[in-house]
């Protein structure tokens, strides 16, 4: 059974090779996929439309911050939807790990369900990464007074009424801290949930799982 009410968001750059296998698995499950192609210089764009999604466009690559809100300004004028996912491009999130997720909120009337790597074994993320995600999730519980064991997945279920309150002005990777503040603001409830982020030969090749952990870890710092 589709998910009609559901909309998934897909922020996009450089994502050419996966993009289109992506949203074409998505698009069999869920009755929206919002794509914002964040200034990529290949056929993302391009992919993501012929794969069925709803395709925004950044002139220039403004940062994931900027698209995922993008894409929540966009989803929360349908009004069909009620959860809004949050979704790589690569190939590392799991469709039905985020499946599972929208099925909890329904069941136990949540407001956001925050995807975590560390709540079971199966994500293998590598010492060094897992090192500094460890520290960027206890300076973000820091930070917001929220208690998340993986502060910086970006698999997440936000219900409208969650996500209205989502305004994001941190564009980069910074804005993983800042919507987690904003969400634990609107004291509705949450939850999180394990899920199986898949490091691929793909991903690794691009240098995002190094390279974003310590991004993450220096725009908390000095941001």
């Amino acid at each position: 059974m589709r998910g009609e009410d559901i909309a998934i968001l897909v922020p996009v750059y450089n994502e050419a090779r996966m993009v289109g296998d992506v949203i074409r698995d998505l698009r069999e499950h869920v009755g929206h996929v919002i794509c914002v192609d964040d200034g990529s210089t290949d056929a993302s764009a391009a992919s993501a439309r012929a794969a069925g999604a709803t395709v925004l466009r950044h002139a220039t690559n403004l940062g994931q911050g900027a698209a995922l809100q993008t894409a929540i300004d966009h989803a929360l004028t349908l009004p069909d939807v009620t959860y809004l996912v949050t979704f790589d491009a690569d190939g590392q999130h799991q469709l039905s790990d985020a499946l599972a997720m929208v099925e909890l909120a329904r069941d136990e009337d949540l407001a956001v369900v925050f995807g975590s790597r560390f709540l079971d074994e199966r994500t293998q993320a590598g010492f060094l990464k897992k090192l500094v995600l460890k520290t960027a999730v206890w300076v973000t519980n820091q930070s917001t007074g929220m208690r998340l064991t993986d502060a910086h997945n970006g698999l997440r279920v936000i219900r409208r009424d969650a996500a209205a309150g989502v305004h994001l002005t941190q564009n980069r990777m910074a804005h993983a801290s800042e919507i987690v503040l904003q969400l634990g603001r609107t004291k509705l409830p949450w939850r999180e949930y394990p899920v199986h982020v898949l490091y691929t030969d793909y991903s690794k090749a691009k240098g995002q799982s190094l390279l974003n952990a310590v991004n993450i870890l220096f725009e908390l710092t000095f941001r």
